[in-house]
């Protein structure tokens, strides 16, 4: 993941950097709320971890800022302060999760995979999210199809979560297996092959006009109108 780090502390935000460039991630930082508000704004993140108390403005300006300007990365918000307002606060002003200090690093490096596999920079975050005649409600977890709900196992819904969150984007199966399954790409595997198939034809028989295109050589693509196998 590409993740950027946004707290007044230097000694936390290097703890924190130097975390997960151990788990492998490419990490930015930034010590004050007018820096990190740029980086954001300009970068290509998969999550951010944002302070709640930055020296300048404070986290939750910064994140209701992202969100008014259309900036819908998945954002962490990091703070001591644990009070159910505050909480609540957060949440309201668009922060997908809240974590407490002290934490544990592998819960935090859970918490931002979570974040990422459902989006990254630009994506829809509302809790409903649709392409022409496809509609998943993300609050109570639920597909529909023409107006037919879906049955879908929780890989399934994972998978076509992430398509509905990048439509008309190729998807690569390599973006698959790292965002939906965690797992680095292995050329021999055909488990995404296997649940694009059953999600399509989940589709059809409902009769949904939506289709996951193969575009060979290059991945996928979820469009309102079939381009390809």
């Amino acid at each position: 993941m590409k993740l950027l780090v946004v707290d007044d502390d230097a000694m936390i935000a290097e703890f924190i950097r130097l975390s997960l460039k151990e788990q492998g991630h490419a990490v930015d930082v930034a010590h004050a709320g007018t820096e990190g508000r740029t980086m954001a704004m300009v970068g290509d993140y998969d999550a951010v971890v944002l302070d709640y108390m930055l020296p300048d403005v404070t986290g939750v300006e910064v994140l209701r800022e992202l969100r008014a300007r259309g900036r819908w990365t998945p954002v962490l918000m990091l703070t001591s302060r644990a009070a159910k307002e505050d909480v609540i606060g957060a949440l309201d002003a668009g922060a997908d999760d809240y974590l407490v200090k002290p934490f544990e690093v592998g819960e935090l490096v859970a918490r931002l995979r979570a974040l990422a596999r459902r989006g990254g920079a630009g994506a829809p975050r509302g809790e409903q999210v649709a392409v022409g005649d496809l509609a998943l409600d993300r609050l109570r977890r639920t597909v529909t199809a023409a107006g037919k709900k879906l049955r879908l196992t929780p890989k399934e819904y994972a998978l076509l979560e992430y398509f509905l969150l990048h439509p008309e984007r190729i998807v690569t199966r390599t973006e698959l297996l790292e965002k939906v399954w965690e797992m680095h790409f292995d050329p021999g595997s055909n488990v995404v092959d296997v649940h694009v198939a059953r999600i399509r034809g989940k589709l059809q028989r409902a009769g949904s006009s939506v289709a996951v295109a193969t575009l060979r050589g290059a991945g996928y693509m979820l469009t309102a109108a079939a381009q390809g196998d």
